[in-house]
């Protein structure tokens, strides 16, 4: 007697690719896709790209449901992101590295798939085979590509296609609004677990952005005390939302004198906040560095590591926690409502990073909604008038 398991297997044999129904399936008469593009330094535009092959024997094609837009896609866009310096990158490109979306299409040896289920995408891709991967080091595989960083187009289209390996499916009753937060979470996840956060820490947090602010939100959970440091008094007032006992200025931690937390998590990425977080460090305590710092820290002293005991920990992302950090979603422990700014649809790209790096005050994360690719751009406010 066949089992439903057995059953499944044998149907997903039948045909090289099976596809979702007509609304999720992609359009095999139509040549190509709506995508965001980078055409050129600060040049963002709504324009129609090839739409993805089927998926290969192990690949699966997403249909993209929502995108968010971070520091890095502003550095793309901007033509100063580090992928592009080093020739990693170039225009044009289409961005999305934090996307959610649902299966359209599974190749035909995918077994952990089907149709309609809804994912979120890993950034990082890696090959599974070099020294790196084989030591269980993924993050730092010898041929890793990023989702719309580098060596594969990114979410922020109609479609993408990823191995199946790189998805991760989305429990039954979380919101896509919240899963679309799980990529910048996994590097939150694997920085505290790697700093060994635990009961009886005391937590400083430096940056009130999307990271700080999950930052904030765990080290609530799992420590003894969380503070926040951050520039924007809107994001100060965030982070005591999200749990933290105090919510300061550079000045004012500063000016609360130094060594006085075990634990120090730069979110920032900002070389002064690095160099002030070590300040504020106990003798033996421990700065997860989680923030992608854009420069050299001038005020750094190696000698202060030795001298003091101090233990830095460079996070570089979070490849084996996207289940995990899925379920911290779903049971609350990890909140992205908070976080959202404004949701817009993709016509609105220019709108979206224009919001992204205009002096955003409050809410960081903006988002674009794929679903909606076919509404135009909401029309903006009279000069002067509030956004």
């Amino acid at each position: 007697m066949t089992g439903p398991a057995e059953t499944a297997a044998a149907a997903r044999t039948e045909a090289p690719a099976r596809t979702a129904g007509a609304a999720g399936a992609p359009d095999r008469s139509a040549a190509t896709m709506a995508a965001l593009r980078f055409e050129a330094p600060h040049r963002v535009v709504l324009a129609r790209v090839p739409r993805p092959a089927p998926p290969g024997p192990d690949a699966v094609t997403v249909r993209t449901s929502l995108v968010g837009l971070c520091g890095t896609d502003l550095e793309l866009l901007h033509g100063t992101a580090a992928y592009l310096r080093d020739g990693r990158a170039r225009f044009p490109l289409v961005p999305g590295h934090e996307w959610c979306g649902t299966v359209a299409e599974i190749g035909r040896e995918v077994t952990e798939f089907v149709p309609g289920d809804r994912v979120v995408g890993q950034t990082m891709v890696h090959c599974g085979l070099c020294r790196m991967c084989r030591r269980g080091r993924r993050p730092l595989c010898e041929r890793l590509t990023e989702v719309g960083l580098y060596g594969r187009q990114g979410a922020a289209a109609e479609y993408v296609v990823l191995p199946e390996r790189a998805l991760s499916r989305i429990p039954g009753r979380l919101p896509d609004r919240a899963a679309v937060l799980t990529e910048p979470a996994v590097t939150v996840v694997a920085g505290l677990e790697r700093s060994g956060c635990r009961l009886g820490d005391r937590v400083v947090v430096l940056g009130t952005g999307t990271i700080g602010l999950l930052a904030v939100q765990l080290a609530a959970r799992l420590g003894e005390s969380v503070d926040a440091v951050g520039i924007d008094p809107a994001g100060r007032r965030l982070a005591l939302r999200c749990g933290a006992r105090r919510a300061l200025s550079p000045e004012q931690a500063r000016a609360a004198g130094t060594d006085r937390y075990s634990l120090a998590v730069e979110a920032s990425g900002a070389a002064p906040a690095f160099a002030l977080g070590l300040d504020l460090l106990e003798p033996g305590g421990r700065l997860a560095v989680i923030g992608v710092g854009g420069g050299p820290c001038p005020d750094f002293d190696p000698g202060r590591l030795a001298l003091r005991g101090l233990e830095v920990i460079g996070v570089r992302h979070g490849l084996d926690h996207y289940d995990r950090t899925l379920r911290l979603l779903r049971d609350g422990v990890l909140a992205a409502e908070p976080l959202i700014a404004a949701v817009l649809p993709p016509a609105a790209g220019p709108e979206a990073f224009r919001l992204l790096a205009g002096g955003r005050s409050g809410p960081p994360k903006v988002l674009l909604d794929f679903g909606r690719v076919g509404d135009a751009a909401p029309t903006p406010p009279p000069e002067g008038d509030p956004a």
